[in-house]
């Protein structure tokens, strides 16, 4: 288990169980009682760690090593009848970016989202969840092929950006993002958005429009970094939890904007702590959200979507008469 800084009262305790378990089983000494009391003692550390986290800390869990990536919870959600689809029929397979079909309770669904590495290989060749336009075109080619087989759409959104090399540009990224937006809002079939990690700018958004858009409890979407931001603003990286407080990126913040639809609560400690719980949290809401999609006529559906979009940024400006 890896702990970030502000767990470290919970790892100290987490270490002195661990200690006390391999005591007790070289020395044979029973002590199943102070472990037990110590157990005790750690959940309630973590819930008072957990219970009033900061924007910062909410960006570090949603970076966790041991979070769960789109992968992962396709896998344990569709209990392994997910086929992977490949390439954009243009350019090449973006591993950035993936698809394919599988299907939840007998319901065939389109998955999509980024994915990130975990080994240094591995990370290499996702490009660290950065998908280039090819993979923004492979998602919009497998969400063009769910609208023809009247599937819906689930986009697990986990990227620390799109792409930003010269090759993706040249190759057209804006266009890529910019048609995804296009054809997402006019999709004819339900389409649900899950931020499960990082949700960052137009990379992001990139597979982010969707009649729900819904949040993990421990991550954020934003249209910039806090670290990014703070080095715009103060020109270091030293202002990056004041950034992240300003950007206004956490799931409260989001859904009292009216950017977001919801949020999904995460197991005690985060999605890391107990993935297994975090795929059944997000499998049961799938099912709920998809239950009440489905039941709506799909130009409706649309409407609302479009409208939904649009009404975002909105300002109603009262004008005042002067009186002469």
């Amino acid at each position: 288990m890896n702990y970030l800084d502000f767990e470290k009262p919970i790892q100290e305790l987490s270490e002195q169980i661990e200690k006390l378990k391999h005591t007790a089983v070289k020395s044979k000494v029973d002590l199943t009682k102070t472990i037990r009391e110590l157990e005790e003692k750690m959940k309630v550390e973590r819930k008072k760690v957990f219970s009033n986290l900061t924007p910062w800390q909410r960006v570090q869990l949603s970076r966790h090593p041991d979070r769960p990536y789109t992968l992962d919870y396709i896998q344990a959600i569709t209990e392994g009848n997910f086929t992977e689809f490949a390439g954009d029929r243009f350019v090449k397979d973006d591993k950035a970016m993936v698809g394919g079909f599988g299907s939840i309770d007998g319901k065939t669904i389109m998955f999509i989202g980024q994915q990130k590495g975990r080994t240094t290989k591995e990370r290499q060749m996702r490009n660290f969840g950065m998908a280039n336009p090819e993979g923004y075109r492979k998602s919009l080619r497998l969400m063009k092929l769910a609208e023809k087989f009247n599937k819906p759409v689930i986009a697990f959104i986990d990227t620390p950006g799109a792409y930003p090399g010269i090759e993706a540009e040249e190759r057209g990224q804006a266009e890529a993002i910019a048609k995804n937006l296009f054809e997402m809002a006019k999709l004819k079939v339900p389409i649900i958005c899950i931020v499960i990690g990082e949700g960052a700018s137009g990379g992001a958004l990139g597979i982010g429009v969707g009649d729900k858009v819904l949040m993990l409890e421990n991550t954020w979407y934003s249209v910039i970094s806090p670290e990014s931001c703070s080095s715009i603003l103060w020109r270091s990286w030293d202002f990056k939890e004041k950034a992240a407080e300003v950007l206004k990126l956490t799931p409260d913040d989001m859904l009292k904007n009216k950017l977001i639809d919801g949020i999904i609560p995460e197991p005690l400690g985060g999605a890391h702590a107990n993935p297994e719980e975090s795929y059944r949290i997000v499998k049961d809401e799938i099912i709920k959200q998809l239950n009440s999609l489905q039941k709506m006529v799909p130009d409706v559906m649309v409407k609302e979507r479009i409208q939904k979009f649009c009404s975002m940024g909105v300002v109603a400006k009262q004008t005042v008469e002067k009186v002469h």
